[in-house]
């Protein structure tokens, strides 16, 4: 399990920065085919509705996780965070997020998000 938690805690940095840095290609590596995430105005994507707004760049900066809790319950795995950002105007704001993945053919995947502000 030590190296599940290892794994995920690198996807999960590979995650935020991603985010950060709209970078669509990592995230085409790392979500499932059946991806779906709530986003904070309330709005459900899929995986191709995610990779279109994460190809936007952001106006936030300075994007960190902070209180990771990684829990791994066999081949799925539950990621509780918060987060905090700089907003466009330069204030400073944070939020939380849940991600869930899951196992697949030996490979860790995300399979959904739930993100708030």
């Amino acid at each position: 399990m030590s190296n599940d938690i290892e794994e995920l805690t690198a996807l999960n940095r590979d995650y935020v920065a991603s985010v950060q840095n709209c970078d669509v290609k990592r995230f085409d590596e790392i979500l499932a085919q059946e991806f779906y995430c709530s986003n904070p105005d309330k709005s459900l994507v899929d995986r191709s509705g995610f990779l279109k707004q994460t190809a936007v760049p952001v106006t936030i900066r300075n994007l960190r996780a902070d209180d990771v809790k990684i829990r791994v319950l066999g081949d799925f795995a539950i990621i509780h965070a918060a987060t905090r950002y700089t907003t466009a105007d330069g204030q400073e704001a944070h939020g939380r997020y849940t991600d869930c993945w899951a196992k697949q053919n030996g490979k860790w995947l995300a399979v959904s998000a739930h993100v708030s502000r």
